[in-house]
């Protein structure tokens, strides 16, 4: 837990109940903590003290937590290379909220109830995840990966990839040549954290990443697919 003290988290929560037994949690195991009542005061916090990452209750007053999470994700623009972390809460079990966090670019979704001990090892476990990586070197001449500012180059060109795009791309780099399944990439780069990620996801993710890498995505030089098993990347 060392690596990980004295890091920011921003509570967003309009239940004071709720950011207090947060806050006791969170920082019983090392975390600095800041709190917000509502959307509006989230945005201006997070614009004055810049967190490490924000858990965010959809449910606020005035602007709702999507909203936030939208205005965050804009305000961060293109070609950012390490966009804040952002846990979701919701007292909504229904999926429609957890995909329209997805693709706001939430890291996790947790549904309430849950215990605050979970919420920790959530916290922990994105944070992990944000960290630049060691540095994962260059595949090849042609494709470069920047660990310490999570820019990736084909030749020369800098590429603009999501955090999760990044973060597949350069597990891949690391281990290079060995072929992984879905359901492994699911675990080591997602961490199947909130346990409602479908293989589809990666499978969607190499397209994506294909689609920006390769010349060719149809014929890829270096995300190959190991037909009935997963994907490597090819040295």
């Amino acid at each position: 837990m060392s690596d990980l003290a004295q890091r920011c988290i921003l509570v967003v929560d309009d239940d004071e109940r709720v950011r207090t037994v947060l806050s006791w949690q969170l920082e019983a195991e090392g975390f600095a903590v800041r709190c917000a009542a509502d959307g509006a005061d989230a945005l201006d916090r997070i614009h004055r003290e810049r967190p490490d990452l924000v858990v965010l209750d959809l449910s606020l007053p005035g602007l709702a937590g999507l909203d936030v999470l939208r205005r965050v994700r804009c305000q961060e623009g293109p070609g950012l290379t390490s966009p804040l972390p952002v846990i979701i809460l919701s007292g909504r079990t229904g999926e429609t909220d957890r995909i329209v966090g997805l693709d706001l670019g939430a890291d996790d979704y947790l549904v309430k109830p849950f215990s605050p001990g979970e919420l920790a090892a959530r916290v922990r476990s994105v944070l992990r995840r944000a960290r630049p990586p060691a540095d994962a070197g260059s595949p090849s001449a042609g494709l470069r990966i920047d660990a310490a500012t999570r820019e990736v180059f084909v030749r020369g060109r800098l590429v603009d990839l999501t955090a999760r795009e990044f973060d597949l791309l350069a597990f891949l780099v690391r281990n290079p040549r060995q072929v992984f399944t879905r359901a492994q990439l699911l675990h080591w780069v997602w961490d199947n954290a909130a346990g409602w990620q479908s293989e589809a996801t990666v499978t969607e993710h190499v397209h994506r990443l294909r689609n920006k890498l390769e010349d060719d995505p149809a014929h890829p030089r270096w995300l190959r697919t190991v037909r009935g098993v997963g994907y490597r990347l090819e040295p």
